[in-house]
């Protein structure tokens, strides 16, 4: 298998993930597969494969002390940024997967944020933190009525 088909193989290989977190995020099937870090192993053995391959000894060094110019000629090439757009794929279905449990947990709305996180991973993550605020607040807020209507 080539890089290029790697790369495609991986972007395919998220998206049921992805799509059941979003779109049947109550299912028991949902639930089942998303306790599983299987997804995670095979994608990380992609990206170990990657990293591996892409390693020369200018990149090892670029990479030891990075500088911009540096990372930015290493992602130039086709095997480096495959390697980091599959790191971005692990990393960002890991921060989506937790995104779901929490919100499975607490009861709060996470499909806006697990679809933030699909596009752009600490968008999500910034989407997830201000809903599980304004929900803390607004919950707290109505507790507090609740409890004042019962002390009158």
């Amino acid at each position: 298998m080539n890089i290029t088909d790697l790369f495609n193989v991986a972007n395919l290989f998220v998206l049921p993930f992805w799509a059941l977190m979003i779109l049947l995020p109550n299912w028991n099937v949902t639930r089942k597969v998303m306790e599983s870090y299987l997804p995670f192993v095979v994608l990380a053995g992609a990206y170990l494969y990657l990293f591996v391959v892409s390693i020369t000894p200018e990149n090892a060094a670029a990479l030891s002390n990075p500088q911009l110019a540096d990372i930015a000629r290493f992602f130039s090439d086709e095997t480096a940024a495959a390697t980091g757009w599959i790191h971005f794929l692990v990393m960002d279905l890991f921060v989506g997967r937790w995104i779901y449990w929490e919100g499975q947990k607490t009861g709060i709305w996470t499909i806006h944020s697990i679809a933030l996180c699909l596009f752009a991973g600490p968008l999500g993550v910034l989407s997830h933190i201000f809903t599980y605020w304004i929900t803390k607040a607004f919950s707290k807020g109505s507790e507090g009525v609740t409890e004042k209507a019962a002390v009158n």
